[in-house]
């Protein structure tokens, strides 16, 4: 299993399919595969049941994964310490954006519910989980200023 892991806004879901495309295996796209299996958009699962319920899904569905695939993760699946340690039975690739980088992509962003607010707040929430994502991960991409394609053919040449 490849995880690939980062804020949002990194890339992971567009660099997921350019490395699947490149390497055969499948994608799957961790969020949307939640909000199907709940019948309602993440959006609706913080308004309805918060935070806490939408983290106990990311961890029940890393652990219901078998097939070799590529995961594109969602920005928050390393908050919680058994996830990190799950993501390691795997590779596990952190796709690693500055905040100036993940600001430009998530400007005009209303979907997600933790981009909301506050910038000061924001940014500390990317700030705290640097760390995270680092111990989580088994390799580190930078993907500042390079298009997904480049990305993938990176992460295709480290998995060679």
């Amino acid at each position: 299993m490849i995880y690939l892991i980062g804020f949002m806004g990194s890339g992971k879901t567009t660099v997921a399919n350019e490395l699947s495309k490149k390497i055969h295996l499948p994608y799957i796209e961790m969020d949307e595969s939640i909000e199907k299996n709940c019948g309602m958009s993440i959006k609706e699962m913080f308004k309805t049941h918060g935070e806490t319920f939408f983290r106990d899904k990311e961890t029940e569905f890393l652990k219901s994964l078998t097939n070799k695939a590529i995961v594109s993760t969602g920005g928050g699946v390393v908050l919680r310490e058994e996830n990190r340690e799950y993501l390691k039975n795997g590779l596990s690739i952190y796709l690693k954006a500055e905040w100036k980088t993940i600001v430009e992509r998530l400007t005009s962003d209303t979907d997600r519910p933790l981009w909301k607010g506050d910038e000061k707040e924001k940014k500390q929430r990317f700030e705290d989980r640097l760390k995270l994502y680092r111990e989580a991960a088994n390799e580190v991409v930078s993907v500042d200023w390079k298009t997904p394609e480049e990305i993938a053919d990176e992460i295709w040449a480290r998995l060679k």
